[in-house]
This record gives C-alpha cells, structure tokens and sequence, in this order.
C-alpha cells in the first residue's frame, strides 16, 4: 500500500512543470500555446485527483490525501498558478 507521502511525490512533477511553464523555464519548443494550455490542464487536472485521494471504506486501502495533516499549499498554490497561465494565455 502506498504513503500518503509516496501518493504526494507522484504528484510532484506535475507541479513542477506547472510551475516551470509559468516561470517559462520548462522547454515548450515546437509547441502551439494551446498544446502548452493543454499539457497545464493535464497536470493541473492529476494534481487535483491526487488531492482528492480518499478511501470510500474501511476495507479501501487507497491512502486519505484529504484527511492528511501535511502542509499541501505547494500542490493547491501550483493548482492556482495553472488556472491562470491558462487563463492568461487563452
């Protein structure tokens, strides 16, 4: 079974490229803007799931991201941030 931890790591590359297409550091060449909104609202939308982990009973043994203590404003900040790239560039 997985970590809440582990569950949280997957999602941190989704949020690093958010972030890095936001501060244009992550190379976007040979690609429309609307691919680059697309690929955002890819890893917005898998850091939004992600968040959303919880089990739905006492036998599921998916791991409660929601129910979990740890600081996630780097995940819901890069969720911000991806809404308004795309926003910004529509």
């Amino acid at each position: 079974m997985q970590t809440v931890e582990q569950i949280l790591t997957v999602a941190t590359d989704s949020v690093n490229l958010i972030n890095g297409v936001n501060a244009g550091t992550w190379e976007v060449v040979d690609m429309t803007q609307e691919e680059i909104n697309d690929m955002v609202q890819r890893n917005v939308d898998h850091v939004e799931l992600i968040l959303a982990y919880e089990p739905v009973d006492e036998d599921d043994e998916t791991p409660d991201v929601v129910g979990d203590s740890s600081d996630k404003s780097s995940y819901t900040d890069a969720i911000a941030t991806g809404n308004t790239y795309i926003t910004d560039n529509s």
